[in-house]
């Protein structure tokens, strides 16, 4: 897993520290809610973290593999913008979020994305964008 400074600002928006927010899911705990996932996936793609985001993403939808280091883009902001689902007690879930990016562009990515528990852990099955 790529170093990062868990007393450094989780870069999900939550306004807790790495350590105390996606940092705790990136080492081994299961994310509560589709929504506190898909926080933990935005702050995997800012970290670089490829197996988190394989290890998170639903086998029947998941690709082979990932590579982060050509990318371009970068993400810095995340706005989730409205949730379905994805609490405590459901099995499925959707949330709304706008990701903001820089590199050779500066812009944003608005996407719905859809989740489920699988083994009792949420994972990522989709998104439209």
């Amino acid at each position: 897993m790529p170093a990062y400074d868990p007393s450094r600002r989780c870069p999900c928006g939550t306004g807790l520290s790495y350590g105390e927010c996606c940092g705790k899911y990136h080492s081994g705990s299961n994310a509560p809610t589709a929504e506190s996932l898909m926080r933990s996936r935005f702050s995997a793609f800012v970290t670089g973290d490829e197996d988190y985001l394989l290890r998170t993403w639903d086998p029947d939808t998941r690709p082979a593999t990932l590579d982060l280091a050509d990318s371009p883009i970068r993400f810095y902001r995340l706005d989730i913008l409205g949730t379905q689902g994805g609490g405590l007690l459901d099995n499925s879930g959707v949330v709304e979020f706008e990701a903001f990016y820089k590199g050779a562009a500066v812009g944003s990515q608005r996407e719905r994305s859809s989740f489920r528990r699988l083994g009792g852990a949420w994972v990522y099955s989709t998104g439209e964008f």
